[in-house]
């Protein structure tokens, strides 16, 4: 004790004498990035794999310049588990309070996992006033509760699309479909989850029945749920020409492998995200021959025509040692650190209020296209790069 003590105030008596600044770590002081989402999930992995990423970048250039003094970045993730079966809203909540609360982060990004809990945590952040960027949760309900309550809910933004540009995505290829070969009976088959439940809705409201397609089934499955033959032979036996899932859990691979198995009439073409990286197609023992998918946010598959799609992808294969597998999280989950990081150099300052502010004034040319966001905080999504962000489809060909 006593050699310990002597050292402290040997420590303490050469910094009275050097004359040290009275808070020498300030210009080192790092910005705390809290990433609180389902870390068993492949979202989850490569969207934090890519934060990580975008924050060993900046803090390699010298770091994020807060009025004139430069600081690093520090990432602090927490397993929220909200994507898992039963895993209620209630412990998402305490692992946001707790990144800010214990972590003290001073930004929450990529966030929760589902949109159930992604919206209740709005209010969270809107009480401790720091800003969340979610980059998972695809529920138009977070606009809405923006431009209903500003004040309240102006701290949380959305880099990655949502149900709304989903559905257009997805109906521009039913479109095709329907031009190309006069396919005009679906089944759907979502989980039960909120995007995927407003997504199947939309798609009938927006897309079916304008159209004059024929639903001839729909099936909700729960999340974990692993054998779809029961819809598969409802889908033969209704005459769908077109089955369109919509799914985020692992297990919804096993849909295409029994639609090849069963050797089912219908093209499946919507969302499974098991089936968007390179090597699903050994995972899946090569039986998902003409399976369209959808690419929620281009930069998770590399597409020529927009060169930071290339870069980006190509920096994660060369940093990690493998290429990207998920289809949606991992594009917008590296742009929103690059995206806060110039908001909080145009405030100067760290401060929830002002860096929302300078968020809202986004014009980013990134791996996803262009970024910026509309009155509800969300990042817009169309088909031009040099204006909007894009996803894509694309099909498995042998």
């Amino acid at each position: 004790m006593k050699r310990v003590l002597s050292l402290s105030v040997l420590v303490l008596s050469l910094t009275i004498v050097l004359g040290a600044p009275a808070n020498p770590v300030l210009a080192e002081e790092s910005i705390i990035l809290g990433v609180p989402t389902s870390l068993g999930f492949l979202e989850g992995i490569e969207g934090l794999a890519c934060v990580e990423m975008a924050a060993e970048e900046i803090n390699k250039s010298g770091g994020v310049d807060v009025g004139g003094v430069k600081r690093p970045l520090k990432v602090v993730a927490i397993d929220a588990r909200g994507a898992e079966p039963g895993v209620p809203v209630a412990d998402v909540i305490r692992a946001h309070k707790k990144v800010i609360l214990e972590d003290k982060a001073d930004f929450v990004v990529f966030g929760s996992f589902r949109s159930e809990c992604a919206i209740a945590c709005m209010d969270v952040v809107g009480q401790h006033k720091k800003p969340m960027i979610l980059g998972t949760a695809m529920s138009p309900g977070m606009e809405a509760k923006v431009k209903e309550d500003y004040d309240k809910y102006k701290y949380t933004f959305r880099t990655c699309l949502n149900a709304v540009y989903l559905v257009k995505y997805l109906g521009g290829t039913m479109a095709y479909l329907n031009k190309q070969f006069g396919f005009n009976k679906v089944y759907i088959l979502n989980q039960d989850v909120a995007w995927a439940r407003k997504t199947g809705d939309l798609m009938i409201q927006l897309v079916f029945e304008k159209a004059g397609w024929e639903v001839v089934g729909r099936e909700t499955y729960p999340t974990g749920a692993s054998d779809f033959s029961s819809s598969l032979m409802k889908a033969r036996a209704g005459g769908a020409q077109v089955i369109l899932p919509i799914f985020d859990m692992p297990q919804s691979g096993i849909l295409v492998k029994q639609w090849n198995t069963m050797q089912i009439p219908a093209v499946m073409a919507g969302f499974i995200s098991p089936l968007a990286g390179p090597g699903s197609w050994e995972l899946f023992d090569k039986k998902i021959d003409g399976a369209m998918n959808c690419i929620f946010e281009i930069g998770n598959m590399p597409v020529p025509k927009v060169p930071k799609s290339v870069e980006f992808w190509n920096k994660y294969k060369e940093r990690y040692g493998k290429p990207l597998e998920a289809g949606h999280s991992p594009a917008p989950a590296y742009e929103m650190v690059y995206v806060l990081k110039e908001a909080i150099e145009r405030a100067g300052t760290i401060d929830g209020d002002a860096v929302v502010a300078e968020m809202e004034k986004t014009d980013r040319k990134g791996a996803m296209g262009r970024i910026r966001f509309n009155d509800g905080h969300q990042v817009v999504y169309g088909e031009d790069p040099e204006e909007t962000a894009l996803g894509c489809m694309f099909q498995w060909q042998d």
